[in-house]
């Protein structure tokens, strides 16, 4: 089995992104993206999470990328500061290799080293896969909207999971 890094992003992984995350927005309601995105906006995307001090974890397997994962500010509001979205993403060919997990992982070492509280995900529903994962590194289901996003000719519901990074608060 080829050896796979976990690494930070650099700009020139834009181009590998691209189809990595356009196979989603064409198959699957895991993005509500409808429309292909280009390397060239990947980039900017990569260059605004950095501007923001947050990391993304890329997923390199044989020379070639894999899966990332990535964090934004959760809100724009002062309070919010310590709270944040996570998102991920594994090539289609990688998926159930636990992939998924390391790049987790290493995005929320980064995360808590960062001194952040909570990092929130957002799954569209159904996605048993992304639910499994997401709980087997600490997420637990916070809450959910109903109908929300329409793709596919269908409305979706979404669900909230949440990751505590620090003591969660007493309920």
């Amino acid at each position: 089995m080829p050896e796979t890094v976990i690494r930070d992003v650099c700009l020139a992984d834009a181009e590998a992104m691209a189809p990595l995350y356009n196979h989603y927005v064409h198959r699957s309601i895991a993005t509500f993206e409808t429309e292909p995105v280009a390397a060239v906006e990947m980039a900017r995307r990569i260059q605004k999470v950095k501007a923001s001090s947050l990391p993304w974890r890329v997923a390199e397997t044989a020379g070639e990328l894999s899966g990332y994962a990535y964090a934004t500010r959760w809100h724009d509001r002062h309070a919010y500061r310590f709270s944040v979205e996570s998102t991920v993403y594994i090539d289609a060919g990688a998926v159930g290799q636990g992939l998924g997990e390391r790049l987790y992982l290493s995005l929320l070492s980064q995360l808590r080293h960062q001194g952040l509280h909570t990092v929130m995900a957002v799954i569209a529903l159904p996605n048993a896969a992304s639910v499994a994962l997401h709980e087997k590194v600490g997420f637990r289901q916070s809450g959910g909207l109903r109908a929300v996003g329409r793709k596919f000719e269908r409305w979706i519901d979404v669900g909230y999971w949440q990751c505590f990074l620090t003591d969660a608060p007493e309920p």
